[in-house]
């Protein structure tokens, strides 16, 4: 048994590393800490550098490979290399739905990971075809305007069967996993992670449309993208590629899925457990405010603080959208904000 450690490089994330690390050692248990190429500490955040004898975390090695952080920091490091090692996810300030403990619970069972009294499961991912480029992605893709508010046309074929054509801010298709991200603040459905489908998600449709579910062994194209400042593909929404004029966008299953550690027995009903806890007392329920405040909120939870402008440029919204998300967020103690501290004329907005 070997273990490797990636650590997000922000306060709380180093703090809990570091008892992760304590806890790994109390077990007996080889491990090395790896250092992540993803690890840009938030606006606003201190900066640390590479951690003494860390190395990269494409060279992470062993049985299992322990990310400490939040669901982006997991996607964005989880990209860096193939999926042929299992994670385990250690939520940091916060509980994200893609990590499997906290830091309290990784240390009450690391002994079994030396004992074996764990379980790996598989997890499917999509391949996303831009033009002749290929890539990889667990979450989702979106297809979406380069330059936020602006419209964007599109057609959507499934087995080269015309679906839709909308006119709107865009389209998401999600794996099951990812059905928890963007596309359930856009609108899509909750889909258990053993249901092997896509769901194909229009964001603001103009014409609308409503979300799709798709079979993993269909085919689904996305062509006829345009929009006045042309249109990107965002994946895990990390990765942003260009499409080209006339390029089409195909989605199926990778024949590679991502492996993940579980302690727990339960597979469907934790999801729905942590997707379906109730507001903190003295906050109003989510589903009171407008969908765009659900949208906000997700991509604060997977992305960290953001400025306004980062919001605009991550999330294809417009800056009115996003600055009325922001506000309901704020008055009812969803969101905070403070100053930039990179740009006294902006706020930083993050989790409350």
């Amino acid at each position: 048994m070997f273990v490797s450690v990636v650590v997000r490089p922000e306060r709380e994330a180093e703090e809990e590393g570091r008892r992760v690390l304590a806890a790994l050692k109390a077990a007996r248990i080889p491990h090395e800490r790896f250092e992540s190429a993803a690890a840009v500490p938030s606006p606003g955040a201190a900066r640390h550098g590479r951690a003494p004898g860390a190395s990269s975390a494409a060279d992470a090695r062993g049985d299992i490979i322990v990310i400490v952080g939040d669901n982006a920091f997991l996607l964005a490091t989880m990209r860096e290399r193939p999926p042929d090692i299992p994670v385990l996810g250690v939520g940091s300030a916060g509980f994200g739905v893609l990590m499997e403990v906290t830091v309290d619970e990784f240390e009450a069972n690391a002994k079994r990971l030396r004992s074996g009294g764990y379980w790996v499961e598989p997890v499917d991912r999509m391949l996303c075809r831009v033009g002749d480029a290929e890539y990889a992605a667990l979450n989702e893709a979106a297809v979406v305007a380069v330059r936020g508010g602006e419209f964007v046309r599109h057609s959507l074929w499934v087995d080269d069967e015309l679906v839709w054509r909308d006119r709107g801010d865009g389209v998401i298709v999600a794996t099951p996993t990812g059905s928890t991200a963007y596309a359930l603040s856009a609108g899509g459905p909750i889909v258990l992670s053993r249901a092997r489908v896509f769901s194909v998600v229009p964001i603001s449709s103009g014409d609308d449309h409503h979300p799709l579910v798709v079979t993993m062994d269909a085919s689904v194209s996305i062509t006829d993208a345009g929009a006045p400042s042309g249109v990107e593909v965002v994946l895990d929404g990390r990765e942003r590629v260009r499409v080209g004029a006339g390029a089409v966008v195909r989605v199926s299953r990778h024949e590679v899925p991502a492996r993940f550690v579980r302690f727990g027995e339960k597979r469907y009903t934790r999801i729905l457990g942590r997707m379906q806890q109730g507001p903190p007392a003295g906050k109003r329920a989510l589903q009171d405010g407008p969908p765009s405040a659900r949208f906000v909120l997700k991509l604060l939870q997977y992305e960290g603080p953001l400025t306004q402008q980062e919001m605009v440029r991550e999330s294809g919204l417009s800056e009115r959208t996003i600055r009325n998300a922001l506000s309901w967020l704020v008055t009812h103690a969803y969101v905070s904000k403070e100053p930039s501290l990179r740009d006294a004329r902006q706020d930083v907005y993050r989790l409350a």
